[in-house]
């Protein structure tokens, strides 16, 4: 078989399918009278740290997602990457999840590869990677018959190119998506080299208050353009070109606003002088 292996099940994210869905239920639970304002959104922010910590964010996204469409092809970026990193997709075989394998869309991702460069991963040569995987179980539960395009994509302006080609591309082969970027916002103290508003309560309010916001309103605004510069600014999103790629796909699919679902920090779970943020975000 053409499968990809889960990396980090088991750790990260259960990998018993029973406790995984019981987690879900539990995510879904805890945000079951939350209202949304963006009635058909296609596509989303996701953060991508273990579960334990940032799980319901991306769940709640991914869920809100599948409420309002049943696409053919789910297209994902991610991967941590600086603006020299080139582009890196998984043309074809299948993802491995709790729930059972998801298959690449071949069609989209062969005409991709066509029309851009990558470096090709297989599914026994490829980079471990969280910010994808930790994705997948939530897409093949809530999108039980969809396939994926993964890609990892870095942050640069070309990247802004490439999320447009793919709407142009997936028009053409008359298939139905959604979008999702991930990334994590500020990672803040010791643990990263971060710490030029002290620790303590102080910087926990910087992060949350004006690091991480400045980059959530860009978002929020849908600027792809000030996502990236923003990332690479402030170090307000470790993933910023696929944020942005999954908004400039949105905005070329036609969605016009953007709100901002949830925001959390790991601090809030387990206080200490290193922590990240998470957003989860529709449009």
């Amino acid at each position: 078989m053409n499968l990809r292996k889960s990396v980090f099940s088991g750790s990260w994210y259960p990998s018993d399918q029973q406790a995984c869905e019981d987690q879900i239920l539990q995510f879904l639970d805890a945000g079951k009278n939350q209202s949304v304002s963006v009635a058909n959104p296609v596509g989303g922010i996701v953060p991508h740290a273990g579960w334990f910590f940032s799980g319901s964010i991306a769940c709640k996204v991914i869920h809100r997602l599948a409420r309002a469409a049943s696409p053919d092809v789910v297209v994902v970026f991610g991967m941590h990457l600086h603006s020299g990193s080139p582009r890196t997709i998984m043309p074809e075989g299948e993802w491995e999840t709790p729930f059972g394998p998801i298959a690449v869309d071949t069609a989209l991702a062969g005409e991709l590869t066509r029309r851009h460069s990558f470096r090709i991963e297989t599914s026994t040569r490829f980079q471990q990677d969280n910010t994808i995987e930790l994705q997948m179980p939530f897409i093949r539960y809530f999108f039980k018959d969809a396939r994926v395009v993964a890609m990892g994509v870095p942050p640069v302006i070309e990247t802004l190119a490439l999320a447009k080609s793919v709407v142009e591309v997936a028009r053409e082969l008359e298939l139905d998506m959604v979008v999702i970027g991930s990334t994590d916002l500020t990672h803040y103290g010791p643990n990263y080299g971060f710490t030029s508003k002290g620790i303590g309560s102080t910087a926990v309010d910087w992060v949350r208050d004006e690091n991480d916001r400045r980059v959530i309103d860009a978002m929020i605004r849908m600027d792809p353009e000030a996502v990236i510069r923003e990332g690479l600014s402030n170090d307000n999103a470790c993933c910023c070109g696929a944020a942005a790629a999954a908004i400039a796909v949105g905005k070329t699919m036609g969605a016009q606003k953007a709100e901002e679902l949830a925001y959390a920090t790991s601090y809030d779970k387990s206080p200490g002088d290193s922590f990240v943020g998470y957003v989860g975000m529709l449009f």
